[in-house]
C-alpha cells in the first residue's frame, strides 16, 4: 500500500500529499479500521502477495455530526490499473459500507480524471460541486469535483 500511494503523491495529482506517508502512518490506519464505525481498508493482493491495490474509507471532517459520512478512496498501482482491480475494491468497500451504520460516502477527485470519474459515476456517486484551484501541486493549481453516494443504512427496529 505504501509503495502505491507513495507513487501517486509523487508522480500524479490523486492525492495532493506531495509524498508517501511512514510505516507508522499505515500502521495506524490499520488500527484505526473499525467496522463499527464504517472505517475500513481492503486491499488486493496476488497469488504471490503483491498488493495490487486498496480503498479505503474513514472520518470525512473532524466535527461530531459528520460522524454518519465518510470519505472514501481507492489507489491502484500502475501495473494492475485497467484490469479491474480499482472497481472491484471500491465496489467491495461499498457493499461493506451499504451494511454498516454510515449514511453517506464522499469522495474528492482532482480534475481533470475521466476515468476516476466514471468509475465514482458507475458504483452510484453523484457529481455535487467543484472546488476551484483548491490545491496547489507541480506549480499549478487543481480543481476537486466532489462525489456523494448514500448509503443503505439499516433502518431502526
Amino acid at each position: 500500500m505504501g509503495r502505491i500511494y507513495a507513487a501517486a503523491a509523487s508522480a500524479s495529482s490523486a492525492t495532493f500529499d506531495e509524498a508517501g506517508h511512514s510505516t507508522g502512518w499505515w500502521q495506524a490506519t490499520l488500527e484505526a479500521s473499525d467496522p463499527r464505525l464504517g472505517h475500513l481498508l481492503i486491499v488486493a493482493v496476488t497469488p504471490g502477495d503483491d498488493v495490487m491495490g486498496f480503498a479505503k474509507s474513514g472520518r470525512f471532517r473532524d466535527k461530531a455530526a459528520y460522524r454518519t459520512t465518510c470519505e472514501t478512496s481507492v489507489y491502484v498501482g500502475a501495473d494492475h490499473r485497467g484490469a479491474g482491480v480499482g472497481r472491484a475494491l471500491y465496489r467491495d468497500l461499498l457493499e461493506r459500507l451499504d451494511s454498516g451504520p454510515l449514511l453517506l460516502a464522499v469522495a474528492g477527485v482532482t480534475q481533470p480524471n475521466d476515468v476516476s470519474n466514471g468509475l465514482h459515476r458507475s458504483l452510484g456517486f453523484e457529481a455535487v460541486g467543484t472546488f476551484t484551484g483548491v490545491g496547489v501541486k507541480f506549480g499549478r493549481a487543481w480543481d476537486v469535483l466532489w462525489f456523494q453516494r448514500p448509503l443503505t443504512a439499516p433502518s431502526a427496529s
